[in-house]
């Protein structure tokens, strides 16, 4: 069965979008009368204070000196506005795929994927698991915020995340796929802002096929989602465009994401936090208290204030413990 790929006349939702009723809530409630349930829990997300944060934590380049790099909160809306585009164009329900584009980052920790690392290994070492930002951002939902979403919304913030199964709804997985999207053009525009890499360094052929500038690159991404997902009936890319991608991708995991300036940050983000994961696991008390539900184990409080907090309050907080007065870290003293 194939999807609608006319945006001009694609005014009904496809047969394979998913339905806006029933809602399917952990918690039941009444209904809204102007609004869809997933209106509704887009609006909960982005008014909760883990949104909010998003705007102070780091997308890939730390504490930058300037105004123009991306942050995990300028991410987020890149992410979810060519979400609605692909979602639009082909008869999806554009108010679910919205509201698992705001929520699906809301559990990173600061100092993007770098800090991830770190709560990850810190966490297996010292308590025996993990730390997965995609499971994080649904306990953050569920647990922290309590925003009680519905089913679809949940299943496509927990499965946005390539190490998991995709998600069940076609609006979640256009989310997963345009994620990667929106990260690899946004940060070769930064990581071109910052000097890392030069215009000359992008493979050729992969620009060639993709294009030589960031917006004409997602057009092309974009334009090809949608030609051929609306046939295959499912969320899919081209051999051609998807490969040249994902061989972009690679690039920029060698040459920026795992490349000398990420590695030179890693050390002192890696200090920053398992500094403070050290601190909290042996003076609980200093944690603030857990929120209604979330229970007292020491690995979830720990974790749970470690991955709420923003770069600048992470650095705060290891300064005023670990750092002599008047000494700096990862940049200037901050003022509230």
């Amino acid at each position: 069965m194939s999807l609608a790929a006319d945006p001009v006349h694609a005014g009904a939702l496809a047969l394979l979008a998913t339905p806006s009723q029933p809602a399917e809530r952990l918690a039941e409630e009444p209904e809204c009368s102007l609004r869809t349930p997933f209106q509704r829990d887009r609006d909960r997300i982005v008014h909760c204070k883990a949104f909010r944060r998003l705007k102070q934590k780091t997308q890939v380049f730390v504490a930058p000196e300037g105004d123009h790099y991306r942050t995990r909160l300028t991410h987020t809306l890149e992410t979810t506005q060519i979400s609605r585009t692909v979602a639009r164009a082909l008869g999806l329900n554009e108010d679910l795929t919205e509201a698992i584009g705001l929520g699906h980052d809301l559990g990173h920790p600061p100092f993007g994927h770098i800090g991830e690392e770190v709560l990850d290994r810190r966490g297996r070492e010292v308590f025996g698991r993990p730390f997965h930002h995609n499971e994080h951002s649904l306990r953050v939902v569920d647990v922290l915020e309590r925003l009680n979403l519905c089913a679809a919304v949940r299943d496509g913030i927990l499965r946005h995340s390539s190490r998991t199964e995709p998600t069940r709804s076609l609006e979640g997985r256009i989310v997963r796929l345009v994620d990667r999207i929106a990260y690899i053009n946004h940060d070769i525009d930064d990581a071109l802002r910052a000097g890392v890499i030069a215009l000359e360094d992008l493979p050729r052929e992969e620009i060639a096929i993709l294009g030589p500038t960031g917006s004409r690159r997602i057009d092309t991404l974009v334009h090809d989602l949608v030609e051929t997902s609306g046939p295959a009936g499912d969320i899919v890319q081209s051999e051609v465009v998807g490969g040249a991608m994902l061989r972009l991708r690679a690039f920029m995991f060698e040459r920026v994401y795992l490349g000398d300036t990420a590695r030179e940050e890693h050390e002192r983000i890696e200090r920053v936090l398992s500094t403070l994961f050290d601190w909290f696991c042996e003076r609980p008390q200093e944690l603030p208290e857990p929120a209604e539900g979330a229970g007292d184990d020491l690995a979830d409080r720990v974790v749970d204030y470690l991955a709420g907090m923003t770069d600048r309050f992470a650095i705060r907080a290891y300064t005023e413990r670990a750092v002599p007065l008047g000494m700096e870290v990862l940049g200037p003293p901050l003022r509230d």
